[in-house]
């Protein structure tokens, strides 16, 4: 029998709002029934916190499902694949998504080695927990979401204070975890693939080459490229592209540079080249998507794995 078709995996991106590094989907409108219309597994740029305040269904983990209900907190790292299935009714969920590493570096500012040491504690696991047994980081979750909600006086600070806490919990947690590894979700087989993927995101606008991300996984390259695309769907350098177009939007969005000077801090040696792989995957020139980006971000695509933004 020849070898079960790997199911696609879809690679949903967010912003971050400047003024607090903390996106907040709140209210009414997530209240909906989840994962109904849903084949397949996702995953995000991304760590996703969620809080369920009403419903049951199922939380996919990798390959790992667990059940939820009302009143249970959801831990994902950016990069782990999962979904959720609602049990037939409406749930209703409400999410932070932040960079824990930007949080991280402002904890240890001058110490590197203590950075990647908490960021490695912070992403180990996707955790499932609920309310009764982890009342001090739920409430505090709650209390970010509280902030995000009113935005009162100063609530970026209180956020990002808050934030601060909320990532020493989860190194607590996790580091119990440590203790006792029978209990631990097991890392999804794309954690294979997860230090290129990294690499990729913060050395994008370099010359970046296969075999370097093979290096970094400890991998061969014809190794490496077959764990790639096994987890991911596409192969390593389509990938690069994908993100490389991604922040050509976030620069489009957030300034005034000119093309060829986006084509450069994206990574691409020409505008022509940068101008091709930008139609491949919008559909559009990078003109075009800056006249008017809401036309088109929801087209970024490719052939194996649907990239969306957001939900």
């Amino acid at each position: 029998m020849g070898r079960r078709r790997k199911e696609t995996v879809e690679f949903r991106f967010y912003d971050v709002p400047e003024d607090c590094h903390v996106l907040a989907l709140l209210g009414e409108k997530w209240i909906r029934v989840y994962g109904q219309d849903v084949s397949s597994l996702h995953f995000h740029n991304l760590m996703e916190i969620g809080y369920c305040r009403f419903g049951n269904g199922t939380l996919i983990l990798d390959q790992k499902r667990c059940r939820y209900e009302n009143s249970m907190l959801s831990i994902i790292p950016a990069n782990y694949p999962h979904t959720t299935v609602s049990a037939k009714k409406e749930d209703y969920w409400e999410y932070l998504f932040f960079d824990p590493e930007y949080f991280i570096k402002q904890m240890y500012p001058v110490n590197l080695k203590k950075q990647r040491e908490m960021l490695d504690i912070v992403t180990r696991n996707a955790d499932l927990l609920r309310e009764s047994e982890y009342p001090s980081i739920t409430m505090n979750v709650k209390n970010i979401m509280e902030e995000l909600r009113n935005k009162k006086m100063c609530y970026e600070n209180q956020v990002e204070l808050l934030i601060k806490v909320l990532l020493i919990d989860i190194i607590r947690i996790h580091s119990e975890y440590k203790e006792d590894l029978d209990n631990n979700i097991d890392l999804c087989s794309l954690t294979q693939v997860v230090p290129a993927i990294d690499y990729v995101d913060a050395n994008y606008a370099r010359n970046i080459k296969v075999k370097e991300l093979a290096f970094i996984c400890g991998m061969s390259e014809t190794h490496f490229r077959r764990v790639f695309e096994e987890n991911i769907n596409m192969p390593p350098m389509e990938y690069v592209n994908l993100v490389r177009i991604q922040k050509a939007c976030e620069l489009m969005t957030k300034t005034d540079y000119s093309m060829d000077v986006i084509a450069a801090e994206c990574g691409y040696q020409t505008t022509s080249t940068f101008n091709r792989n930008f139609k491949k995957y919008l559909d559009t020139s990078p003109y075009q998507w800056k006249i008017n980006p809401n036309n088109y971000t929801s087209k970024l695509k490719n052939f194996k794995i649907s990239a969306l933004k957001g939900w």
